[in-house]
């Protein structure tokens, strides 16, 4: 399968194992393609979840990880991209139904808004939350004190 997507996509894609868990690493333009090509060729049928990381330091300040499986196999697959904050990813709803809420978890923790996915709003936090927890550069015990204020009553949930 490596050196299949290896030679359709050339040095754009990196195959990597990290403790018996395979990844590509792909250029951000290359997403819907390689989704779509591991679900159709190679079986990757489940997406069983999305996340990111957050490096605030970095230009591209996010990895943005889809984790698959395939029953037919029993395997896992993950993807990465790079993405900078005001990118905005396309949506792999149209892939699997399963990522309309896994992308919107992804927007509410960590505000990278996904191009074209059909309900892109918070799923976790109140609609009204400023700021997204999940960054680094949110503090762990930092919370959004108006809205706890005007939505609780209280000066803080602390």
């Amino acid at each position: 399968m490596v050196a299949k997507y290896k030679r359709q996509f050339g040095t754009a894609l990196e195959a990597l194992t990290y403790l018996g868990q395979n990844y590509f690493t792909v250029d951000r333009s290359m997403i819907p393609d390689i989704l779509r090509l591991l679900r159709d060729e190679e079986n990757f049928d489940y997406c069983v979840d999305i996340t990111a990381v957050h490096y605030p330091k970095r230009e591209k300040q996010f990895d943005l990880v889809w984790i698959l499986y395939s029953h037919t196999s029993n395997e896992r697959m993950r993807v990465k991209t790079q993405i900078a904050e005001s990118d905005t990813p396309p949506s792999s709803v149209s892939i699997w139904p399963t990522a309309n809420w896994l992308e919107r978890e992804v927007f509410d923790m960590f505000g990278i808004q996904f191009e074209g996915h059909p309900d892109m709003k918070r799923i976790l936090l109140p609609d009204g939350w400023k700021g997204h927890p999940l960054r680094k550069d949110y503090g762990i015990i930092q919370q959004d004190n108006e809205w706890v204020q005007i939505n609780l009553g209280i000066e803080s949930g602390q």
